[in-house]
């Protein structure tokens, strides 16, 4: 890994970073006191601007220093409800721009592209698209038709990235889009597998609009979505051979968690949810693949359908402590002691699984506030680069360089969870190559790339397809075009005819797919970070280098720095601008403010929110 760093770092700082990265790493993060657990609220006269801007990093993406003295004057009861319940606060809500890339004919889309051709030779259709009735490569439309489907949807799905990363800088409901974002992770699905954009932006939308609301509505919600139905294989789960997939991740996974279950239970529960699938965007039931006969789950019995097993799943006192344990350990702490997760999820039963109480009494608790709770969370990837976005007063996610791939190189791309089980937190984000790949994301952001390719205009496998665009244009048959480099026609086995007779070609296939999917699909805006580091501490009325450097670590650190550390970093601008009057430097100080910055971001403390 290699650290973009435009500075020689002396002997003592690369020592410190290391040893702090090594602290990381070994989970010593919190050296802090036993925790209260106290779940009672903060009074009036404990709150403060740390606690306001505390509050909007964990129930939001940060905050600016405007941002956070607005939160500071009110009382936290006001705060919280401001963020809490967000319905009261008016969203000028942008629905995703969809390119348009879909269309029926598509449906139902083959599980396979050799399904997808051996349908069609079988049929004389396939995916919308009639075989040819002579002649070569007869079927290579559906070959194409096929692929171009897999490229046109993962593109979308990379513009939905964007979408959604910029409602999470923009939205005055920011807590709505940090649940939005928890409840993706812990309803994992991705498009890996889901293959339709479309599905995952319903799904989306799913979450946003049940996010704080009761969950019983949201989880019910998500068992009939058309993306989880996909994901965990609903088409398979029929009346005779049932599929436990979804029966035994909503066990295990997204309400009571392992150990509260028996293998029975889950074979039972499966059968209650036969029959469940979708039409395209929508939830249907399938009556004559549904098993209507008496199942026996969890001690109950009787002939229930999904709906009926969810209610008995949300009966059970594992579920509520599951649930708040799960919430709790995102938007408070890891460390979580029994008599804590019992009082939680007597809390979130009590509320009768309202998400919006229970959250309220979590963010106003005294615990949620106390040195064990304050600047000791590992920021996941998605909310360090918002957060930092917000922070640097951006408007908008850059487009260079790529915040798909920034998030996916950190190991959290929107859209793309690992598995079923989401992504884990904590201190998995955190190595001493994670710390350094951090830092390298930071610099791209701030001094943007010059050799930046977009994503979203170059295909995978480029080197593979473009010497087929090539030789195409220059009039080449497509047998010759689509030769692997540096083989001959002997090689391949093929006859010394001018093109070879076959159903289809996969080169050929991928070359139009690519190319159909970028004519169809709209590319990503390219902008680079709109940052001015000059105006921000100018606005802060910064007179001095030292002024300067204090104002930068109070907007983008939770965590102090030492003394030592501080005096580094105002040597720095100062040699830097060979100065410390910045009135004397206003003229060219903008470059040397971003060395600082980048300086300050790549810290170990700034990880910490």
């Amino acid at each position: 890994m290699i650290f973009r760093m435009n500075i020689a770092l002396n002997h003592t700082w690369v020592k410190a970073l290391v040893g702090t990265v090594t602290c990381l790493a070994m989970g010593m993060v919190c050296a802090t006191p036993n925790p209260a657990n106290d779940l009672s609220a903060i009074s009036a006269k404990d709150w403060n601007a740390d606690k306001a801007r505390h509050l909007l990093e964990r129930a939001g993406f940060g905050a600016t220093p405007q941002e956070v003295a607005q939160f500071a004057r009110m009382t936290p009861t006001q705060a919280v409800q401001t963020l809490v319940r967000y319905q009261r606060v008016p969203d000028k809500f942008v629905p995703f721009d969809d390119s348009g890339s879909h269309d029926d004919g598509l449906e139902p889309f083959a599980s396979s592209r050799p399904a997808a051709t051996d349908l069609a030779k079988a049929t004389g259709k396939s995916l919308g698209v009639n075989v040819k009735p002579e002649g070569n490569r007869r079927v290579q439309q559906v070959a194409d038709r096929y692929l171009y489907w897999l490229r046109a949807s993962r593109l979308e799905t990379h513009r939905l990235g964007y979408w959604w990363a910029n409602r999470m800088l923009t939205t005055p409901r920011p807590f709505q889009e940090k649940l939005t974002l928890f409840w993706h992770g812990h309803f994992a699905t991705s498009e890996e597998k889901v293959r339709d954009y479309r599905k995952l932006y319903v799904q989306n939308e799913t979450l946003r609009k049940h996010a704080n609301g009761n969950f019983r509505d949201l989880l019910i919600a998500v068992a009939k979505d058309p993306a989880m139905l996909a994901f965990l294989d609903a088409g398979v789960n029929v009346k005779g051979a049932p599929n436990e997939n979804f029966a035994r991740e909503i066990m295990e996974l997204f309400t009571m968690g392992v150990g509260h279950y028996s293998e029975n239970d889950i074979k039972e529960a499966a059968r209650a949810f036969t029959g469940w699938n979708y039409d395209k965007l929508s939830f249907v039931v399938n009556p004559q693949q549904h098993d209507d006969s008496p199942k026996t789950v969890l001690g109950q019995t009787g002939r229930f359908d999904g709906v009926q097993v969810i209610d008995i799943l949300l009966a059970q006192p594992a579920t509520a402590d599951f649930i708040a344990a799960k919430l709790y350990r995102y938007f408070v702490r890891e460390d979580l002691s029994p008599d804590l997760n019992q009082a939680l999820g007597q809390l979130l039963r009590r509320s009768r699984y309202d998400i919006a109480a229970f959250m309220e009494t979590v963010l106003m608790s005294q615990d949620f506030y106390s040195p064990a709770s304050m600047a000791t969370r590992i920021k996941p990837p998605v909310e360090l680069l918002v957060s930092t976005y917000k922070k640097m007063a951006l408007r908008s996610v850059p487009g260079i360089p790529d915040f798909n791939e920034q998030t996916d190189m950190l190991g959290q791309k929107l859209f793309y969870p690992p598995n079923v089980a989401g992504w884990a937190h904590g201190r998995s984000w955190i190595t001493p190559g994670l710390l350094l790949a951090r830092a390298n994301v930071i610099y791209d952001t701030v001094f943007p790339p010059i050799d930046f390719v977009a994503p979203d205009r170059t295909p995978n496998g480029l080197y593979q397809i473009v010497p087929v665009a090539d030789k195409l244009a220059q009039g080449m048959d497509v047998t010759t075009a689509t030769l692997p480099e540096g083989k001959t026609m002997g090689e391949m086995s093929m006859s010394m005819q001018t093109d070879r007779d076959e159903d289809f070609n996969t080169r050929l296939a991928s070359y139009h797919a690519w190319r159909k999917a970028i004519e169809k699909v709209k590319p990503i805006p390219r902008d680079t970070a709109q940052l001015d580091v000059s105006g921000l501490v100018r606005q802060a009325s910064c007179h001095t280098t030292a002024q300067a450097v204090d104002h930068l670590l109070n907007r983008f650190l939770s965590v102090p720095v030492s003394d030592t550390v501080r005096q580094q970093l105002i040597d720095l601008l100062t040699q830097d601008l060979g100065t410390n009057d910045l009135k004397h430097a206003d003229s060219y100080m903008e470059d040397a403010l971003r060395n600082l910055l980048h300086v300050i971001l790549s810290l170990p403390a700034y990880q910490l929110g």
